[in-house]
C-alpha cells in the first residue's frame, strides 16, 4: 500500500469507535488485532508506518496500544484525536473488564473457566507469533539486508523470551545495535 492509498479517520467519532472495536477484540494482546484494523482493514498506515509506530510505543512508557492510538490520533487531529483515540480504547472496555472481573471472582474455582483461560491464553501467544511472521515481507524493505535483520530479530526473541532479560537494556543493546546499523545505511 502507499501513501496515496492511506485513509484518514473521517472524524473524531470515526477514531473513537474505531479504537474500541480494536480494544473489545484485543483479549490477550492487541497486536495482530491493531495491525488488522488499522492496516489492512481501515487503511490508516502502511506496514511499514505501523512497524515504526509500534516500535516507538514499545519503547515509552506505558501500554503500547496506548501509546499508538494517542500517536495515531494526534496525527489526524491533534489533542482532540489523541484523547479520543484513548477515550475509544479505554471507555468500553473498562467496562467489560470490571464485569469479567467480578464474575471472576465468583467462579475462580470452576475448573472449566480455568481451563478456558488458559485456552485463551494458547491463542493469543499464536495471535502475536501469527502477526509477527505476516510483518516479516516488511523488513525486506528495510535499509538493512535481511542477513543483518534477521539477527537482531533472534537477539530480540532469545533475550526476552528464553533468557529473561529486562525489557529496557534489551532495547538498549538490540534496539540500539539496530539504529546504529541502519543510520549507518541511509544517505
Amino acid at each position: 500500500m502507499t501513501g496515496s492509498q492511506l485513509q484518514r479517520p473521517k472524524s473524531l467519532a470515526d477514531l473513537f469507535f474505531s479504537f474500541t472495536v480494536l480494544a473489545l477484540q484485543g483479549f490477550g494482546g492487541v497486536l495482530s488485532v491493531a495491525q488488522r484494523e488499522l492496516v489492512e482493514r481501515k487503511r490508516w498506515m502502511t506496514d511499514e508506518e505501523f512497524l515504526e509506530e509500534w516500535a516507538v510505543a514499545q519503547i515509552m512508557p506505558g501500554p503500547n496500544v496506548v501509546n499508538l492510538s494517542l500517536m495515531l490520533g494526534h496525527r489526524h487531529f491533534g489533542l482532540r484525536g489523541a484523547l479520543a483515540a484513548l477515550a475509544g480504547l479505554l471507555a468500553v472496555p473498562s467496562l467489560v473488564v470490571l464485569a469479567a472481573a467480578t464474575i471472576y471472582t465468583h467462579h475462580s474455582n470452576n475448573p472449566h473457566l480455568v481451563g478456558a483461560l488458559r485456552g485463551m491464553a494458547a491463542v493469543a501467544a499464536g495471535m502475536i507469533a501469527a502477526t509477527g511472521i505476516k510483518m516479516l515481507p516488511t523488513l525486506t524493505r528495510h535499509p538493512l539486508p535481511l542477513w543483518i535483520t534477521l539477527p537482531l530479530v533472534v537477539a530480540g526473541v532469545a533475550a526476552g523470551a528464553w533468557l529473561r532479560l529486562p525489557l529496557l537494556p534489551t532495547l538498549l543493546v538490540v534496539g540500539g545495535l539496530g539504529c546504529w546499523l541502519t543510520y549507518r545505511r541511509l544517505p
